[in-house]
């Protein structure tokens, strides 16, 4: 049986805080502990806030194309051009919506750019700056101060994120340590006879997104844990290629 358990109960997070140190310390309040086999999701926004991922407004000086742009649909020009400073590409500008490609290689809607959850007002939220990395690094502490082996836990990172041709948002994976990003069927049959030549299913976002249903975006529960499901592991000599391997590369993307 599959559990989400949500985690309340952690405090406003500031940069330069232990964030594995704060999340067991809302653990242990919420009378839960860590076990092996569990995926422990964060979202960005306190991953991004514990690394000091956080511009503010007054400190930025827009450009000349940032306040042309933003003067035409009423947006703020400083907000525009830090998400133009986070952009490795410009995929498309057009009735107000600025989507762009990330240093990481993601597309979305203004660079992972956000406002929402801020500390204060006029304070933007970045994504951390190598989300795999932070993975690793979370996964490493949470493991180390819960005497489990380095093998027992996984970590995801999520975010929001609209989808093509599809309304509403979703949580997605943007980093991950101790677990494959994918479960590849291909070369397996289904129940009658046929053999699988291209399905693989993107594990990691699945457990982002039913993570965030205890979540929620206005509870204040940023970390949740996702028990008894059984992931799929790296074997000892392969590398933990985190959510990078799902970034679909240029030559491969139809719609470039």
């Amino acid at each position: 049986m599959i559990q989400l358990i949500g985690i309340p109960g952690l405090p406003e997070i500031r940069p330069g805080d232990d964030l594995a140190a704060q999340t067991l310390g809302a653990l242990t309040a919420a009378g839960e502990r860590l076990r092996a086999g569990d995926v422990v999701v964060f979202t960005s926004k306190i991953v991004s806030k514990a690394e000091g991922r956080l511009v503010t407004l007054e400190s930025i000086t827009p450009s000349a194309f940032a306040i042309e742009w933003a003067a035409q649909f009423g947006k703020d020009p400083r907000h525009v051009e830090v998400v133009l400073r986070e952009a490795r590409r410009i995929v498309r500008m057009d009735h107000g919506v600025l989507v762009a490609e990330t240093r990481h290689g993601f597309v979305c809607a203004n660079a992972g750019v956000d406002a929402s959850n801020a500390r204060v007002d006029g304070e933007l939220i970045l994504l951390p700056e190598d989300s795999d990395v932070s993975a690793r690094q979370l996964r490493t502490a949470l493991t180390q101060a819960s005497s489990l082996a380095s093998d027992a836990l996984a970590v995801v990172i999520s975010d929001t994120f609209g989808r093509p041709w599809r309304g509403g948002q979703t949580n997605i994976a943007i980093g991950a340590s101790g677990i494959q990003a994918l479960h590849r069927y291909r070369g397996q049959s289904d129940p009658a006879g046929h053999t699988l030549r291209a399905t693989s299913i993107a594990v990691i976002d699945e457990l982002a997104a039913a993570a965030e249903l205890v979540m929620g975006k206005l509870d204040r529960v940023p970390v949740a844990i996702v028990r008894g499901y059984d992931y799929p592991h790296f074997g000892p000599d392969e590398e933990d290629t985190g959510a990078a391997e799902l970034v679909r590369q240029a030559g491969r993307d139809l719609f470039r």
